[in-house]
């Protein structure tokens, strides 16, 4: 699988750029703030349908733009897709596959995987919870596109219930008697969508353990081994969820009973999947809090490549992004870095200066300056 065009409008800082690229080895240099970031996000977009530098998609439009296009040319098995993407700050986005209208945008989730490595990768150690939810469920939706729908429909009871617990706690505080005549019916929506997500990403956690600790052990020697264990916020602190979605189902119903009260004092919704979280341990610590920086991107990168290890062994190779990365990299983890990576059919890398990237991954260049891209 490899992008064999890309092109632009209206998108960030670029009116319009048409890219042709190829298998192998592309690298995007120029100084920071010129655009390279721009095309690597670009093209996770179409695989992900988001940013991973914004929450929202009002940041993508340029400026005094109604909307941006994104459009890219995937190839795979010798057959070639067009994905379309038309970004609407405050409407619906649109989707076009093979220049057919897609009824929604998460129709194309498939057509492009991605693997992608960018300094913010620093916060699925350091970060906040849901910064390794989202790293989970990412990775899930590549591997499985129909799970986009599963979080889409957990997402929509999730903020129903909260509306319902926001209004009831109103009632609470005020001695009334709240309207909870509709809440069993919302427990039990969560319970079962949440059941459901719950399912994929324990599973998940169980087929990445080795895969990271593999990949953390070449990275360096340093550490380790590292430990990765889902807390789920309706079991308690030293227990493991069940890996039966029935089992699962059950156990968020019991959870979202014994919270009761405190959710309708506190109007949100304290037990599911939006509260979990990864746990990652080194050396028997939590790596937040205890590794080292170096320790801690070692950790992060092995994530990254445990990740591109299972969507490979799914059949293809992902597109491979590195965003600026080596920048953030001493020399070991670098040159470890790029030879996991070399081999993969398609690697797309931006970097300020050419001398950040390893020689390992020498290879078509692009100048990138002042809203162009031109090949060298």
């Amino acid at each position: 699988m490899y992008v064999s065009h890309l092109q632009l409008a209206d998108y960030r800082s670029y009116e319009s750029v048409h890219l042709q690229l190829a298998p192998g080895i592309s690298t995007f240099v120029g100084p920071n703030g010129q655009g390279k970031t721009n095309l690597v996000e670009a093209i996770g977009y179409v695989a992900s349908l988001g940013s991973h530098r914004v929450a929202t998609d009002s940041p993508l439009v340029r400026k005094d733009a109604e909307r941006a296009i994104v459009r890219a040319a995937i190839v795979k098995d010798d057959r070639q897709a067009v994905v379309e993407l038309e970004i609407n700050p405050g409407k619906a986005n649109r989707a076009r596959l093979n220049r057919a209208p897609a009824t929604r945008p998460r129709e194309v989730l498939g057509v492009l995987r991605t693997v992608l490595f960018a300094p913010e990768d620093l916060a699925l150690v350091k970060g906040d919870p849901g910064e390794r939810r989202r790293f989970l469920d990412d990775l899930l939706v590549a591997r499985t596109p129909r799970l986009a729908g599963v979080r889409s429909d957990y997402e929509r009871v999730l903020k129903q219930r909260n509306a319902l617990l926001k209004s009831a706690s109103a009632q609470f505080f005020k001695r009334g008697e709240p309207d909870l005549s509709t809440l069993e019916v919302w427990n039990e929506h969560l319970a079962v969508a949440g059941a459901e997500l719950l399912t994929a990403r324990l599973g998940l956690v169980a087929e990445l353990q080795p895969l990271a600790a593999k990949a953390y052990g070449e990275l360096t020697t340093v550490g380790g081994p590292p430990v990765l264990q889902y807390r789920s916020s309706a079991a308690g602190p030293d227990e493991h969820p069940p890996l039966d979605r029935e089992q699962l189902a059950a156990m968020l119903r019991e959870a979202l009973a014994e919270n009761r009260v405190q959710e309708l004092q506190r109007g949100v919704s304290l037990v599911g999947p939006h509260r979990d979280d990864l746990h990652l341990r080194l050396d028997e610590l939590p790596a937040k809090g205890y590794a080292s920086q170096g320790e801690s991107w070692s950790y992060a990168l092995a994530l990254r490549l445990a990740g591109f290890e299972l969507l490979r062994a799914d059949g293809d190779d992902p597109v491979l992004l590195l965003d600026d990365v080596f920048a953030e990299l001493d020399a070991e983890r670098r040159s470890r870095l790029a030879e996991h990576v070399r081999h993969a059919e398609q690697v797309l890398v931006s970097a300020a200066v050419a001398e950040d990237i390893p020689p390992e991954l020498q290879g078509a260049r692009f100048r990138v300056a002042e809203g162009s891209v031109e090949r060298e």
